[in-house]
């Protein structure tokens, strides 16, 4: 996405005249909040209560409640995502994220899909899509579900068998779907989703709506048998053999052309036609500045802004003791002695999508597992949802705070240096 550059050109120039500087010369004064120096060495971690999502800079979204909601009061969120779209000329603004049933501590090993909300504005007022034309019985707001399987016909798969729920010994019934993005693109609406650790075959893949926002959806034919992409070993030990694919998968389109971004270091074109990626012996990787060692990491995703490209990842913040005695925070891969502690947004940048990407940043605390976007005024924004699962947010005391939907302000640091960093309190 592009800088409205009339907007910006247009109040440097009011500013100048006020000040009796010329434009060039305010601009080169100060334009930009600062970009703060690398962390050293490379992979530490920037702890800073400016990174944090706060009271200032951000809220929690005010979703439409469903039944499931009442006794929590509010709707339970991971892997928040929310986006803007013009659609027929108005702003859409969608939002979507991984929930949990009723009673289900979390969201596995069952959960029961999809859920998408919409807004005329980021402040609501927030209204669960409107499905009861299409399932008058079921529960509104449901776009998409391994409970649908029924709706497979000759020609039309709305649920592959890989997607149904199944039941074994150890944990009953299995099969859950998380991390959804909601995309309009060529003027049709698609969901990327992944299916998780309790499924048949854990990995992504992508639906197309047959109407709107609300759906129909159906699985795209690549993903009649499997998810995008190999399997390979890897996950919990008790994913089947053969079952893994790659998770977390995410769209970027640019013009008339649209790429598919897996997990956490591959991509690959998608056909024009949208229902199948395009054939490689093997997917393409993104070239970035890896940490040493690299930690894992989760949740990629692109966005561009001001004619750069940036590649996000959640990445643990693990502390530790340095040798001296002194607190260590940073990307490291676990190790005894290494506690969990925020489960960070971590950013870089580069001038082509598949890179080179520069070191990476900090770029927002506990704030990993999301998305960036423009709102309509062209103001950006981030998405973050409190990780219950382990560190900060999985204290006691604060768990009753935690799997948010969420958005933080951001602020970029200007066409010299290209950061993005969540909204700071002070640039120093």
């Amino acid at each position: 996405m592009e800088i409205k550059r009339r907007s910006v050109l247009a109040g440097i120039a009011g500013i100048a005249g006020a000040t009796g500087l010329p434009a060039t010369s305010y601009a080169a004064h100060r334009r930009y909040p600062e970009a703060w120096p690398e962390e050293q060495p490379y992979g530490l971690a920037d702890t800073r209560l400016d990174l944090w999502p706060r009271d200032d800079n951000s809220f929690v979204l005010p979703l439409e409640h469903r039944a499931r909601d009442a006794e929590l009061g509010r709707v339970w969120m991971r892997d928040t995502y929310v986006n803007c779209f013009v659609v027929d000329g108005r702003p859409v603004y969608v939002a979507t994220g991984t929930t949990r049933v009723p009673g289900r501590p979390s969201a596995g090993p069952w959960n029961d899909g999809i859920f998408v909300w919409t807004a005329p504005s980021l402040h609501g007022p927030w209204r669960l899509a409107d499905t009861t034309g299409i399932r008058p019985d079921a529960e509104r707001g449901k776009v998409w579900s391994p409970e649908f399987a029924d709706e497979n016909r000759p020609g039309r798969t709305v649920v592959a068998p890989w997607q149904e729920y199944w039941y074994d010994e150890q944990f009953g019934k299995r099969g859950n779907v998380w991390a959804p993005e909601l995309h309009y693109f060529q003027g049709t609406w698609c969901i990327v989703a992944c299916m998780g650790d309790h499924s048949r075959k854990v990995g992504s893949f992508l639906l197309i709506s047959e109407g709107g926002v609300e759906g129909p959806y159906r699985v795209a034919q690549g993903n009649y048998e499997k998810p995008f992409g190999d399997s390979f070993i890897g996950g919990p030990a008790f994913v089947l053999p053969g079952a893994y694919h790659h998770i977390d998968g995410g769209l970027y389109s640019e013009d008339d052309k649209a790429w598919l971004v897996l997990h956490n270091n591959l991509y690959a074109p998608f056909r024009d036609d949208m229902e199948d990626i395009v054939p490689t012996t093997a997917l393409p990787t993104f070239d970035q500045s890896p940490y040493a060692p690299e930690p894992y990491l989760e949740g990629a995703y692109v966005f561009r802004y001001g004619g750069k490209y940036y590649l996000m990842h959640a990445a643990w913040d693990r502390a530790s003791t340095n040798p001296d005695g002194s607190a260590r925070n940073a990307y490291d891969p676990p190790a005894p002695g290494r506690t969990q502690y925020q489960y960070d947004l971590i950013m870089a940048v580069s001038d082509r999508f598949e890179g080179p990407y520069s070191h990476r940043w900090t770029a927002g605390v506990g704030a990993g597992h999301n998305n960036v976007f423009e709102d309509a005024s062209g103001h950006l924004w981030a998405t973050f949802f409190r990780n219950p699962a382990f560190g900060y947010w999985a204290d006691p005391s604060r768990t009753a705070d935690a799997a948010v939907p969420g958005v933080v302000r951001m602020e970029w640091t200007g066409p010299q240096s290209n950061r993005l960093y969540v909204q700071r309190r002070r640039h120093v």
